[in-house]
């Protein structure tokens, strides 16, 4: 048992490990409900503080540049300060966002508390999933504790719809943000108690221009994406971020081989298995935030779902994602290769959006979306939990910080990519439907449906070809290996 694990054995007790388990999930929920919830109430909140529509996607992309941008610093910070106390910073942190949020009496507050939230998640994401590696060292208490983690984390977008629209429909939109002030406080006190502190690693100075490269290159990159649905792939502000992004995250990586202490330690890439499984992350979750995207605009533009009902309508989704991530995560991820794990599910998910890629007229909700829903959330419940736990398998206790960072990155990275992409082919299709066949100014329903179902396809076909590249991508001794995973010995 390396130093990290012996130091959490005889600090936190048995019975005690489950309530930081419980306290990590219940963090990590919080910062995945935010990237939803909000979307729903965003017509109200719209309605209630009179802005444009050009303005509103700032109330979403504020929390997802700052969250994407500073996940690295995050990581290192934990590594740094010590990841007890930089969780407890983000916690404390993020809840007061949420207030500042919540009572936002126009949209720059409104914003700002949304990027606060952003920048406070930073540190939670990183932290939680490092604090979890450190304190399960017994190889069947690490397998639940990462199948419900990668459960909470994959099927937290899905529940924050439903929170979100149950929450507008019944309250008001503020208490989409309220939620996470009220439950912030109890996570923070359940975590004082209940978590390790892990050996801080203060042996560098953090690089400022290391870290300035990456925030901004990471910024960009996700702000480029998310103009694109609006302004189109060739507009001056999309090529001008992913341009800038691409130039900042390549000086970014260049410095890192020049410098005494990196930011990022380059080495963690050298291991195909493990950039495997991040790539897997960032594709899965391509076809998860699209379905979503895909999802709200369906239920509510044309089968006519109010926003609670259509929250209701996604339930199975998440239902189906937690329970195959508990079940399938904590009975096989010691008995099945990691890359059969990761590469089966995307097969699942390829299946179900091909089944929603069968949109039609005709099709009513529980001849298509339902097991559409059902077969992405039992496939994506196979990735999340085996590739969560390959982001720190084999990484020195001082960068598991950094190195849950880069899982948190995939997954934001992904979901931006994934809306922007997915959003443009649904409205090519759509438009192109429409001409061909004649239709009004206003996209018909049919050419509405026949985009929709044109992305689904086209996320499908995504995923599927990640499963064979994922399957037959040459393995070092444990991603296609049957066998405990682990953090390294030493520092």
């Amino acid at each position: 048992m390396d130093s990290v694990h012996a130091m959490t054995a005889r600090t936190v007790p048995q019975s005690r490990r489950w309530i930081v388990l419980l306290v990590i999930a219940a963090a990590q929920l919080m910062t995945a409900l935010d990237a939803t919830i909000v979307n729903i109430a965003l017509p109200s909140a719209q309605e209630a503080l009179g802005f444009s529509d050009a303005q509103r996607q700032w109330v979403v992309t504020g929390y997802t540049l700052c969250f994407a941008g500073l996940l690295l610093l995050g990581g290192r910070l934990a590594d740094t300060f010590g990841r007890r106390r930089m969780f407890q910073v983000g916690l404390l942190g993020f809840g007061l966002a949420s207030l500042l949020a919540g009572v936002a009496p126009s949209l720059p507050v409104l914003i700002a508390g949304r990027a606060a939230q952003g920048v406070f998640a930073a540190l939670i994401a990183p932290t939680a999933l490092s604090l979890l590696a450190v304190t399960f060292s017994e190889p069947k208490q690490r397998a639940r504790a990462f199948a419900v983690y990668g459960a909470v984390a994959s099927s937290g977008a899905a529940s924050g719809l439903l929170l979100g629209g149950v929450l507008t429909e019944y309250l008001d939109w503020r208490w989409c943000l309220f939620v996470n002030a009220a439950v912030a406080p109890v996570v923070l006190l359940a975590g004082r108690w209940a978590l390790p502190d892990p050996p801080r690693f203060e042996t560098a100075r953090i690089d400022v221009p290391s870290t300035v490269l990456a925030t901004g290159g990471l910024a960009a990159v996700v702000f480029g994406c998310s103009r694109a649905a609006e302004d189109g792939w060739t507009s001056t502000a999309v090529l001008g971020g992913l341009v800038a992004g691409g130039f900042a995250l390549g000086g970014f990586v260049l410095r890192q081989t020049r410098v005494p202490a990196p930011l990022l330690p380059l080495p963690l890439f050298r291991d195909r298995g493990r950039v495997s499984a991040y790539v897997a992350v960032a594709v899965a979750v391509v076809g998860v935030f699209g379905m979503f995207l895909l999802l709200t605009y369906y239920l509510q533009g044309v089968l006519g779902y109010s926003p609670a009902r259509a929250g209701v309508a996604v339930l199975p989704l998440a239902l189906a994602n937690a329970l195959s991530g508990y079940q399938l995560g904590n009975r096989l991820m010691s008995r099945v290769a990691p890359r059969s794990l990761i590469a089966g599910g995307l097969l699942v998910a390829a299946c179900g959006l091909a089944v929603m890629s069968r949109l039609s007229s005709g099709s009513s909700y529980f001849s298509v979306v339902l097991p559409a829903e059902v077969l992405v959330g039992v496939g994506l419940g196979a990735i999340f939990p085996p590739a969560f736990r390959l982001a720190v398998h084999g990484i020195a206790p001082r960068d598991a910080g950094v190195a849950s960072a880069l899982a948190n990155i995939a997954t934001q990275v992904g979901s931006s990519i994934g809306v922007a992409v997915l959003n443009t082919i649904a409205v090519t299709a759509t438009a192109a439907y429409a001409a061909a066949h004649a239709s009004a100014a206003r996209p018909s329903t049919a050419a509405l449906i026949h985009g929709y179902a044109t992305a689904a396809a086209s996320a499908a076909v995504l995923l599927a070809a990640a499963a064979v590249l994922v399957f037959i991508e040459p393995f070092s001794s444990w991603w296609g290996c049957v066998g405990p995973l682990g953090i390294e010995t030493g520092s």
